[in-house]
Formats: C-alpha cells, sequence, structure tokens
C-alpha cells in the first residue's frame, strides 16, 4: 500500500486530462501519485514524455534501459509496467527475463542473449545507475552505436527512470495489473 494517499482526478481535472491525453487514455498510479504536486507533475509529464516520446533513440533500447534500471533499483512495478513496452519493440521473453539473473558489470559471457548495441546500453545502464561515474571505456562503447544526440537521450533516459524508480519504491506505489 502507498505511503502517501493518490490524489482524485476531480481536484485537478484539466491536469488529469492532460495525463490522460499524453499517456494513451490511462491514469496510472504513479501519475495519480504525482497529482499531489501538480508542478512537480506538469514537470514530470514533459520530461518523461520528451523521453518516451521525441527522442531519437530507437525505442528498443530505451525500453531496456528502462528494464535494466528497474532490475538494478529492484523496482518491480516500473519492470512491469515497461515489459508491454519492451514485447512490441522486439524484445524476446528470454532476454527481458534474462535481464534479472544479470549481474551488474556482467561480462559478456553472461550477456550472450544480446547484441552488441544491447551490451552497451546494459552496460551504460549498469554504470549510470551503480556507479553514477561512467568509465571512458563504457561510454566509448555506447557511443560507437549512437550519435550525438543519442547519446544525450539514452543518458537522460536512464537518468530519468532512476529518478523515476526512486519515486515508485520510496513512495511503495501500487502497481497496476499489467497483464
Amino acid at each position: 500500500m502507498a505511503r502517501v494517499p493518490y490524489a482524485e482526478e476531480a481536484a485537478n481535472p484539466e491536469l488529469a486530462r492532460r495525463i490522460r491525453e499524453q499517456r494513451g487514455g490511462k491514469m496510472l498510479n504513479l501519475y495519480r501519485m504525482l497529482m499531489n504536486s501538480p508542478p512537480v507533475a506538469e514537470g514530470w509529464l514533459a520530461l518523461l514524455t520528451a523521453v518516451r516520446q521525441q527522442c531519437n533513440v530507437p525505442a528498443l533500447y530505451r525500453e531496456l534501459a528502462i528494464l535494466r534500471v528497474a532490475v538494478i533499483n529492484e523496482a518491480p512495478y516500473e519492470f512491469a509496467a515497461h515489459v508491454p513496452f519492451a514485447r512490441r519493440e522486439g524484445m524476446t521473453t528470454d532476454q527481458i527475463e534474462g535481464l534479472k539473473a544479470l549481474p551488474a558489470g556482467a561480462d559478456e559471457a553472461a550477456m550472450h542473449g544480446y547484441d552488441e548495441t544491447m551490451r552497451a546500453v546494459i552496460a551504460y545502464a549498469d554504470s549510470m545507475t551503480r556507479e553514477i561515474h561512467v568509465p571512458d571505456a563504457v561510454f566509448a562503447r555506447a557511443a560507437r552505436h549512437f550519435d550525438t544526440r543519442q547519446m544525450v537521450e539514452l543518458t537522460a533516459t536512464v537518468g530519468a527512470y532512476n529518478m523515476v524508480s526512486r519515486f515508485l519504491e520510496a513512495l511503495q506505489m501500487d502497481p497496476e495489473d499489467h497483464s
């Protein structure tokens, strides 16, 4: 059970309308919680809409990074919410489930089910999430697969979803049923 009550949509119907409009008609518990602070909800909506819908990083790699952050931060709500997106972008069940068993900083042999770009994204997400400071070699490996804009966007994605997972877990948010 969430540590803070969820806001009622009726308290801010215009904000609720915009959230639903940008989130495919849905009002997730995450946004119900954020609506307790309309300015934070507005900023969050703008940032996460940009990350999820306006970036040039291929969606497969965006979703891979998000799932990896969720695993490292032990954020099951975030993981469950993004599995359908990852599947839609072509990730296999083995790849999705494999992220849960993959140790942080895993070597190449442990990442046998992932192509070179996926391995670079996993290593980048691992470094940003666990160590904060990304080693030059890890950055260079990712940069071989993405242009300058995409590197900024991949970095913003990992950073944003670290924020998301920390918010979800600190407030012990109730997950939706994503089955």
